[in-house]
């Protein structure tokens, strides 16, 4: 793995880990609104397996594969996003957010090619759920524009992060490595699942 990619994953762990969860919603304004959006997707790790694995299975398809996916997702994120903030309800949010890691990671974990059409619908259907917990967890104080704009950057950025590690799959020992953190992320998901109420 090259130092930068080394670089970039260790910074989102260190964002990760030095930011104090009441700054999530505890900022008013242009940039509060951001920095609250931002750090919505980083401190759930629900949000962050499922968006490491989507990078993950990106790289691990290829082109196009690879782009198309963390674009189509927070493209449908914020769709569900803006769903959220204006108070539509959509059921069983929760269980959507936990199945899309347990669905995402076995898909990498067993190595799963699915036409391009198929990994892009199940990705945005995925995106729907994510960006309405966003979306209805908006804090009262900040913009919404903002706000969405903070989380769909963080999405992003976890996409990147997955893509970054999923680089790796060039070597048989670095395919293995993606589907073992593939399993891993699908575990994630089933203990999410288990946790809901």
């Amino acid at each position: 793995m090259s130092r930068l990619v080394t670089a970039f994953i260790l910074t989102i762990l260190l964002i990760v880990v030095a930011t104090p969860p009441v700054s999530a919603h505890g900022e008013v304004g242009i940039a509060g609104g951001f920095m609250s959006g931002f750090m919505h997707p980083l401190l759930g790790w629900d949000h962050v397996a499922a968006m490491v694995a989507v990078g993950l299975w990106g790289a691990f398809l290829g082109v196009p594969a690879i782009w198309l996916l963390p674009v189509v997702f927070p493209l449908i994120m914020a769709c569900g996003g803006a769903i959220g903030v204006i108070g539509v309800p959509i059921p069983g949010v929760e269980i959507g957010i936990a199945l899309s890691a347990i669905v995402l990671g076995s898909m990498i974990a067993l190595a799963a090619r699915t036409p391009i059409w198929i990994a892009t619908v199940i990705a945005g259907a995925f995106a729907v759920f994510h960006g309405h917990a966003h979306g209805t967890e908006l804090p009262h104080a900040v913009n919404a524009l903002t706000y969405s704009a903070g989380f769909v950057t963080a999405t992003g950025l976890l996409h990147l992060a997955g893509i970054s590690l999923g680089l790796i799959i060039r070597w048989p020992i670095g395919k293995i490595a993606v589907q073992v953190v593939g399993g891993l992320i699908a575990c994630a998901g089933l203990a999410f699942l288990i946790g809901i109420n």
